[in-house]
């Protein structure tokens, strides 16, 4: 029997001497547990070595795509004539290597563990070729490495990862230089941060208009709708805030346009996020929104990680100091993390938000999975479709209303509640002996409610009157 092993320098064929020793399963390892009993019980019969470290990984992507490289066919038909059995580490080469080159090979639990000892003990078994298998190891992992990195750029998730990252950095110090530019020029015109909200649209009015005396010379409707303009002018006339110097403008100028530039940095991140978004996760980002997606990308650390959490991970993925205090409080656990800022969840009514939680996690679980395993043909028509599902069913949802789960109902027997519209018909059935047909006969009492409770009364007892109890004291 002849083994054939796969290194970083080249193909290896080994002989093994007495194949007796791989009878029993259990003793192989013992039988080559040294690097001497390997070298008594295997030779090495060819080594076909590779040329440069990219030959080498064009071979070891053949074999893991399925192929048979050339170099291999050309080392196997060569040894053809000498191979009776051929044991191999893998079921699918084996069989590739029967389909081509009609050479019977072997691969069972004693190749296993005949391919490990030699593995273990491989530097001895190559003695002569040790200097280039530890040069060429170290080239191909380095090579193999960067083929892995360069493969497809469009789908490398690690960008959009530090894009999503350095988005959410900037919203904080957007908001920390927004609220310091308020606070400064808001010592001069306090009232102009009550009027304008968004940070963009201050910046430049701040910008723009400097002291509050120029207000009414400056024309501001490229910045504000036309009542917000007037608003502003009639506001800087009688507004009763300190004066402040030329030089306190100029510094306050100054970080108006940094609060100027950095929003429109931010809108091209965006744009550039969303387009990454839709390049690598098409239906997670349809089902949930670029950034949502992204977050999720983020926290997972990558979509195949993603791609690989059941739908409860996902649900409550970000909520992850809620759950371990829930646990170890023994109190309810949370029903959602980061996916609770996603549209479907917010559409939902308080009642129904965990409920499309799941279900938006189960069809986000999906989705991912196709994103990261399935072919770019697909695009994102699963995406659409769930998200088409999921409309509907929060659609039935807000129709049909809540349901009631616990509480008091109306009181029993009051019009309109259940109580009050029953209707009773009620019969007794009467066999006579002679006759074994049965008569009915209507049941001859009244049934009346009072006060939420039945109280059955025949019209003999009604008249009766009642036992009077005497009560020592």
């Amino acid at each position: 029997m002849l083994v054939l092993f796969e290194t970083a320098a080249g193909f290896a064929i080994f002989k093994v001497l007495d194949e007796s020793k791989l009878n029993k399963v259990d003793n192989i390892w013992s039988e080559f547990k040294s690097a001497d009993q390997a070298q008594e019980n295997l030779k090495l019969v060819s080594f076909k070595k590779f040329k440069t470290p990219d030959d080498a990984i064009e071979n070891i992507n053949a074999i893991n795509d399925g192929k048979l490289s050339k170099v291999l066919k050309k080392l196997l038909k060569s040894k053809a004539a000498e191979i009776d059995e051929l044991a191999v580490g893998d079921s699918k080469l084996g069989s590739l290597i029967k389909e081509k080159l009609e050479i019977p090979c072997v691969h069972n639990t004693a190749t296993s563990e005949l391919m490990r000892s030699v593995r273990s003990h491989l530097d001895t078994l190559l003695g002569d070729y040790k200097t280039e298998l530890d040069a060429m190891n170290l080239a191909v992992s380095h090579s193999l490495g960067r083929f892995k990195v360069k493969f497809n750029p469009e789908k490398i998730d690690t960008m959009i990862v530090q894009a999503v990252s350095l988005l959410d950095d900037l919203d904080k110090e957007l908001n920390n230089y927004a609220m310091r530019c308020r606070e400064w020029y808001g010592w001069h015109f306090p009232e102009l941060g009550k009027i304008i909200s968004d940070h963009m649209a201050f910046a430049k009015v701040v910008k723009a208009i400097g002291m509050k005396q120029n207000a009414q010379n400056v024309d501001l409707s490229k910045i504000l709708p036309e009542e917000l303009e007037q608003r502003v002018k009639e506001e800087a006339e009688i507004s009763m805030g300190t004066d402040i110097s030329e030089l306190d403008i100029l510094n306050i100028s100054q970080l108006c346009d940094q609060i100027i530039d950095m929003m429109n940095y931010r809108a091209q991140l965006h744009d550039y996020l969303k387009n990454r978004m839709n390049a690598l996760a098409p239906n997670l980002t349809v089902l949930l929104g670029e950034l949502i997606g992204a977050r999720l990308i983020s926290k997972a650390g990558s979509l195949v990680n993603l791609a690989k959490y059941p739908a409860s991970t996902v649900q409550i993925l970000g909520a992850e100091k809620a759950l371990f205090r829930a646990l170890k409080t023994k109190k309810d656990t949370p029903k959602y993390g980061i996916i609770y800022h996603a549209q479907l969840i917010g559409q939902a009514s308080a009642r129904s938000k965990g409920k499309m939680a799941r279900k938006l996690a189960a069809k986000v679980s999906l989705s991912t999975r196709f994103d990261a395993l399935c072919d770019e043909s697909i695009g994102n028509q699963i995406g659409f479709d769930a998200r088409v599902y999921l409309e509907s069913q929060l659609k039935n949802e807000s129709e049909r209303g809540p349901k009631r789960i616990s509480g008091q109902g109306k009181k029993f027997g009051t019009p309109g509640s259940a109580g009050g519209n029953y209707k009773f018909k009620s019969h007794i059935f009467e066999a006579k002996e002679e006759s074994p047909t049965v008569e009915m006969k209507p049941l001859e009492e009244k049934v009346r409610f009072q006060k939420g409770k039945r109280n059955f009364q025949s019209e003999g007892e009604e008249n009766r009157p009642l036992k009077k109890f005497k009560v020592e004291e």
